[in-house]
């Protein structure tokens, strides 16, 4: 169908104040393509041309296990553990004349923990599989000749597949940005999911190919690319493109990875160059990998001290049996000496210890706790379940709740062994609060800083108590007061001082500076803003949530930026009297 959706004419040299860093101009001589490497070659927009030499598709899975694997995998996992070990070889043993009693006795209980533990790992796997299905499942909108984009799974999608991505959307495989909503070609990305930043990156097509900003400008395109093979690399990228009749380079700027957002932009066209296990954030993982708990390694050290005790109970058992058996047996005349089997023969009493060692590890097997696995099994298990519904652990922003995908590392929550940090932003959430500002030489603002509120907790004070004493020191009315309680918490903004709130700076002896600072805040920045049609209020898209505190703040005093053109950024603010 035809796109209407209006063309956003936003040029990227006069909305920004920095550069987004072009593709540098190499030639085709100094890139490295068709070496080893750098051997991909993409046919864009014709995907059908692949079937030679299929790529990967575009279906990815996670689990541990499929169904020709589970059985033997699962199985290794299970006699990893010491315990079982020992009741394997003595439900071997038990089917010999060498045991006590019969061979069910031990067999049912191996089955059974051995059984329970895999029913577990298949039910977790389960879950794997099913939210991959989910991810498999999404819709986005593809070519589908003629120019038509029409909804299709993420699982079909090809290598050479033109897609059209919406704001707000994951992108479902690496694609190569052709165009975006805006004219410059430009488009923000979030990266969360990659590398934990929530900071917004910004990417740009190739100027040749910004022109295809609408579903109709697909139907003749074509393009040939030649790139670096797949690889985990998910800052670099090497490649370049034939268009037109010109080769141009690629670079990451023009680069889409799987499993990032598109912010701030209505629409993007890109076309797949990875997919599946082929995009650089499935070259980065790794197979789901065995793991085993401090909890499960200790316990092996107790069934070897208690296998231990086993072994020395049996042969001091089976020494004393051979000496009796030596020197008592040919008195015993009631036990027919001279006619007796293997396991009580004097004439071979090395040997009737031997069988009675043997025997002995079989009879005195209790000592080893079997069902202290199932216990733990059954324990994780319904701390997975109570990790999966604690209320404590909801993240309302996203909708959210916890998610155990797997119960064997429960014990190992909150352990923290070494951390290794670039910077102290791994460690936070990175929430930026507008709490205090410095204006003309006098400091602004009454609120408590993390770094304050810490101090006070460690000298044993009462920092909402602190708090609340800092502003009646300032003198701050009543009626202010109740206004800002009663008045609904907004995220970026926790500054409260009467001199500057409601209006009031315009009566401080620098009220000309404040006006400006304000303004600074208000204009200074990348941020767009998005009204709600519905309740008129602002809202900002920032690259980063510090300067997204700073515009909020300068809204919320009286600095309101409400749009931005090619050329300008348009703004309300107070007027020279309090009644304006």
């Amino acid at each position: 169908m035809p796109d209407h959706r209006p063309k956003r004419r936003i040029h990227l040299s006069k909305l920004y104040t920095f550069s987004c860093g072009r593709s540098s101009l190499q030639t085709e001589d100094s890139l490295p393509i068709g070496g080893p490497g750098f051997s991909r070659t993409v046919y864009c927009n014709e995907p059908e041309k692949h079937q030679e030499t299929p790529y990967r598709p575009n279906y990815v899975s996670t689990t541990k296990y499929n169904l020709a694997t589970f059985f033997p995998k699962a199985l290794f996992e299970q006699f990893r553990r010491v315990a079982n070990i020992y009741f394997l070889f003595a439900a071997a043993l038990s089917l010999t004349p060498l045991a006590p009693f019969s061979a069910s006795s031990l067999i049912a209980p191996l089955v059974f923990v051995v059984g329970v533990s895999m029913i577990k790992e298949g039910i977790e796997d389960w879950h794997r599989f099913l939210q991959d299905k989910e991810v498999n499942n999404r819709t986005v909108k593809v070519h589908a000749k003629v120019g038509n984009f029409v909804e299709t799974e993420w699982k079909n999608l090809m290598v050479g597949d033109v897609v059209r991505v919406e704001k707000d959307a994951f992108f479902p495989a690496d694609l190569l940005l052709l165009s975006s909503s805006y004219e410059d070609g430009v488009c923000y990305v979030e990266t969360m999911n990659l590398d934990g930043e929530t900071n917004l990156k910004l990417k740009q097509a190739l100027k040749p190919t910004t022109k295809l900003h609408n579903n109709e400008s697909f139907e003749s395109f074509k393009a040939f690319i030649k790139c670096e093979d797949p690889n985990p690399n998910l800052y670099t990228f090497v490649g370049s493109m034939d268009y037109e009749g010109q080769t141009y380079p690629l670079s990451s700027q023009q680069i889409l990875l799987r499993d990032s957002k598109l912010r701030n932009t209505e629409y993007i066209y890109g076309v797949i160059i990875f997919s599946g296990h082929d995009t650089k954030v499935m070259q980065n993982t790794t197979d789901p990998p065995s793991k085993r708990s401090g909890i499960e390694r200790k316990m092996d050290k107790i069934i070897y001290f208690l296998f231990s005790m086993l072994v020395l109970i049996a042969l001091v058992g089976s020494i004393a049996f051979g000496v009796k058996t030596r020197d008592d047996m040919p008195d015993w005349w009631y036990l027919r000496p001279d006619d007796a089997n293997a396991y009580f023969n004097p004439d071979n009493p090395a040997l009737a210890a031997f069988l009675h060692f043997v025997t002995a590890l079989i009879l005195y097997g209790y000592l080893i706790p079997i069902s202290l696995y199932v216990s733990i099994e059954i324990v994780k298990v319904a701390q997975s379940m109570f990790i999966n519904k604690d209320q404590q652990m909801y993240y309302a922003e996203t909708d959210k709740p916890a998610q155990a995908r797997t119960s064997n590392l429960n014990e190992e929550l909150g352990q923290v062994d070494t951390i290794l940090s670039d910077k102290t932003g791994t460690l936070t959430c990175n929430s930026m609060e507008f709490l205090k500002c410095s204006i003309a030489g006098t400091a602004y603002g009454q609120g408590m800083t993390e770094v304050e509120r810490a101090m006070a907790e460690r000298l044993g004070k009462d920092a909402v108590e602190l708090q609340n004493l800092s502003f009646e020191d300032n003198d701050i009315n009543d009626q202010v007061g109740t206004e800002m309680e009663i008045k609904p918490h907004i995220k970026g903004f926790n500054f409260r001082d009467k001199r500057l709130m409601n209006g009031h700076w315009q009566q401080e002896p620098h009220a000309d500076v404040i006006r400006m600072f304000f303004r600074i805040l208000a204009i200074c920045q990348t941020a767009i803003p998005e009204e709600d049609e519905e309740t008129g209020n602002v809202s900002y898209e920032a690259e980063s949530p510090d300067e997204a505190a700073f515009v909020v703040a300068a809204r919320e005093l009286g600095f309101e930026f409400f749009k931005r053109t090619q050329t300008s950024v348009m703004l309300h603010e107070p007027g020279p009297t309090l009644d304006q």
